[in-house]
């Protein structure tokens, strides 16, 4: 059972990690920093498509990520 869970936890921060690098940048070098606030001022619009489902996907493994290294952890542990 513990054996389960710790492939099934490298597969998850596996895929966190290649999910996080596929993700664009949102602000990039000085144009970006300059940009930034006027977005956060005026608003931009959401992200569409691939962006927002790397997003989605990123969110659902870093939870699922962080429950599986709780129950690892306690299993070891106990």
């Amino acid at each position: 059972m513990v054996v389960f869970f710790k492939i099934l936890l490298v597969i998850f921060s596996l895929g966190l990690i290649a999910v996080v690098l596929l993700q664009r940048g949102k602000s990039a070098g000085l144009s970006g920093a300059i940009s930034g606030g006027a977005e956060h001022l005026f608003g931009k619009q959401k992200a569409r498509g691939l962006d927002l489902f790397l997003q989605r996907l990123t969110i659902g493994l870093a939870v699922g990520f962080f429950i599986l290294a709780l129950v690892v952890a306690y299993f070891v542990k106990g």
